[in-house]
């Protein structure tokens, strides 16, 4: 028979704390948390007594929600916190627990155990009182719909806990005086007064609105200890005092603020609540930071990110096989941001596509071909599966890291031979960098654009001849339409979409051209950007040029004619006027990099040759 820790639950009890506790699991019950999530309730068994005051933290409730904690199984609790409440009773937050013996292979109940009472010694069991859980009012009127007032925060238990946060002193001097450190999981909407030792992983940008309600602004941050990960949130007054002092990777004690029930939409952060400042808040710098981890992540496999739901936020980490250029657009909100795609390969063999936006577009270096990590990146269908990052999301460039050291030792041995099948592409859909690669005569072939959906291919193309008539068009001037505008020949512009007239327009390129290989030609189609790329100057000087000299912008196509580029194209059967044809547009065009098709080229004579 497995010997229980003998005497634990009174060390719990009494908040003194025992390291690794053995045992017996009486019963667990679950407790509806109104709008939160559910709390389960346990009551242990050391053979000797009996206490119900022990508490599961939330992210422990699947052991009880698949049966693995069921009543009679042995555990070992391996970390744990306890909480002391205003009226003195003490509430045990399991952290973390392992199932020694299910409960199908232990014979019922081990000893004759009594419910402890606070302050009992150790006496025979005959003597416990048999009247002493009347004493102590039911727990779930702790945790249900009305919870106390207020709470103190936990004795220093913590001294006692496997990885021991008991290694932080208690917290500087706060407005609400000095408190004992307590782990991010033990943190939960009834304790009114609490201090966390934290590391900030993340923090945003200060974001404003506006609305009918007022003006307003704020920023987030993530932060983590040993024991888990939450989200801080801040709010006008409180975004004016914290933000200038927060430093992503440094340390601080935070102490008091709200706790909420998350928003697992906006947030891939793994906790159940997260905390908004307010005004009694502390944040005070941490010296002694070397026990407090640097950023937790659970990562997944590129291959496995199919399986995964669009707009799902997923921990990813990669080689950057190959990185674009950085392009500059222009939002709805007449702002202009930077934008970077870069393709991630892990020793899975997949690639992928992810989009880096505005200061991490600029600075991210991809020459040395870099290990990334990504906590948070946002998935989407996009071409079949791509990632995208935002806000929210952390970029970590050659993390220090185990999975990080791994990864770079696949690539450097077999990794960096590899061509990598991207899974952004996989579905017939867009892509950059090692993309799915086609010779015109085999988008033919294959019949690309005849499926319910369009397909995407990338090619290597001459432009062979390009259509000046009406390749330039006047548009709208507002920034979000492009739609042609009227000449009302009185100084005045009209456009049909905004019904407006403006005295001024902005020029907008179409232009049809005809690319070749040395297999076949296709007539493509490039809008503003694309035509701008192949042309070498922007709808704006162009328009100038055609309206001044004839000559010099006849020059210009005479230029761009016979240049070789690669060209990511869209092609799909479309039906005008009962006339189906394919229709084929340049979503992108880039200057050949020949080292990379060299590359490519002698990886495709070496796999003929392998046949």
């Amino acid at each position: 028979m497995m010997q229980l820790t003998d005497g634990a639950i009174e060390a719990l009890s009494s908040g003194s704390g025992v390291n690794d506790a053995i045992l017996q699991l009486v019963s667990i019950r679950k407790i509806e948390g109104g709008n939160g999530p559910a709390r389960y309730r346990v009551m242990m068994s050391d053979g000797r007594h009996t206490m119900s005051s022990f508490m599961l933290c939330t992210q422990l409730n699947f052991m009880a929600e698949d049966n693995l904690l069921a009543p009679n199984c042995i555990v070992r609790i391996k970390r744990h916190v306890t909480n002391t409440l205003k009226d003195g009773r003490r509430v045990v937050i399991i952290l973390e627990i392992e199932v020694l013996k299910p409960a199908a292979d232990v014979n019922g109940r081990i000893g004759n155990p009594t419910p402890y009472s606070d302050g009992q010694a150790k006496a025979p069991q005959q003597a416990a009182p048999p009247a002493a859980p009347v004493s102590r009012p039911p727990l779930q009127a702790q945790i249900g719909n009305d919870p106390p007032s207020s709470a103190s925060l936990p004795p220093p238990v913590n001294r006692a806990v496997g990885k021991d946060f008991g290694k932080k002193p208690a917290a500087p001097m706060t407005p609400g005086g000095p408190s004992k450190v307590q782990p991010i999981a033990s943190l939960n909407p009834y304790l009114s007064k609490w201090t966390i030792c934290v590391r900030i992983t993340n923090k945003s940008s200060i974001r404003t609105w506006s609305n009918s309600r007022g003006d307003g602004k704020l920023f987030s941050m993530e932060v983590v200890d040993e024991s888990g990960e939450i989200r801080v949130t801040s709010f006008n007054q409180e975004v004016d005092k914290f933000f200038g002092l927060i430093e992503v990777g440094k340390v601080y004690y935070i102490s008091k603020g709200n706790l909420k029930v998350a928003n697992k939409r906006f947030t891939s952060v793994k906790n159940d609540y997260e905390v908004t400042l307010n005004g009694e808040t502390s944040i005070i710098p941490c010296e002694d930071n070397c026990d407090v981890p640097m950023v937790q992540c659970d990562f997944i496999t590129i291959g496995d990110l199919e399986k995964k739901e669009k707009d799902s936020l997923v921990d990813v980490i990669g080689v950057c096989k190959s990185v674009g250029e950085v392009t500059r657009l222009t939002t709805k909100t007449n702002r202009e941001v930077s934008k970077l795609t870069i393709n991630l390969m892990d020793a899975s063999g997949k690639m992928v596509m992810l989009t880096l936006w505005g200061e991490e577009a600029e600075q991210f270096n991809g020459t040395s071909q870099p290990i990334v990590a990504i906590k948070g990146a946002k998935l989407s269908d996009f071409g079949g599966v791509s990632l995208s990052t935002s806000f929210t999301s952390t970029l970590m460039t050659n993390p220090d890291i185990p999975e990080a050291y791994k990864l770079r030792g696949w690539f450097d041995k077999e990794g960096h031979s590899m061509e990598g099948k991207s899974v952004t592409e996989l579905k017939g859909s867009g892509g950059m960098g090692n993309a799915v690669w086609k010779t015109l005569a085999d988008v033919k072939a294959e019949n690309l654009g005849h499926g319910e959906k369009a397909d995407y291919y990338t090619c290597i193309g001459t432009i062979v001849y390009m259509r000046q008539d009406n390749c330039l068009y006047r548009a709208c001037p507002t920034p979000d339409c492009n739609k042609k505008v009227v000449d009302q020949y009185n100084g005045m512009y009209r456009c049909e979409k905004c019904d407006k007239e403006f005295p001024n327009f902005k020029y907008r390129l179409i232009l049809s051209a005809n690319i070749s290989d040395y297999t076949n030609n296709q007539w493509v189609t490039c809008f503003q950007e694309t035509a701008e790329a192949i042309l070498g100057q922007n709808a704006a000087y162009l328009g100038q040029l055609k309206e001044s000299n004839e000559a010099a912008f006849d020059e210009v196509f005479q230029k761009a004619n016979f240049s070789t580029f690669v060209f990511r194209n869209r092609v799909k059967l479309e039906t005008y006027n009962d006339e189906s044809r394919i229709k084929a547009t340049v979503m992108e065009v880039k200057p050949v990099d020949h080292q990379e098709y060299s590359r490519r080229l002698i990886m495709n004579i070496r796999k003929m040759d392998a046949k």
